[in-house]
């Protein structure tokens, strides 16, 4: 992943109520949720999660998919991954006593 890939990744990120959309998203799995279902669950206007959610899709972290006449979104595991695997990539110089651990959980396959 570039710097410039993850700038927009954590920057994104940074935010509260984009984090929160994200960690519930993760939780979902990957059917997502409707966004009006995860408007609800975060109790923010639709209109203010459509916002913070098409800041999430540019940064790749999340995806959006219609469905009739709804929208559901849900947690981008490769974009979420490549954000972690870039924290990682240098871990510790190599330490596996330390670093190993967290990258193995990192390659597993998501939900």
């Amino acid at each position: 992943m570039e710097i410039k890939n993850a700038m927009a990744g954590f920057g994104a990120l940074s935010q509260e109520t984009r984090l929160q959309a994200v960690r519930l998203l993760v939780q979902a799995g990957p059917e997502g949720l409707a966004a009006g279902d995860l408007a609800q669950a975060m109790t923010i206007a639709p209109s203010t999660l459509s916002f913070h959610l098409k800041d999430l899709q540019r940064a790749g972290l999340v995806q959006a998919e219609r469905r009739g006449r709804q929208i559901r979104y849900r947690a981008d595991y490769v974009g979420l991954r490549g954000l972690l695997d870039f924290l990682m990539e240098d871990c510790c110089q190599g330490n596996a006593a330390i670093c190993g651990p967290m990258r193995s959980r990192l390659n597993q396959q998501p939900c």
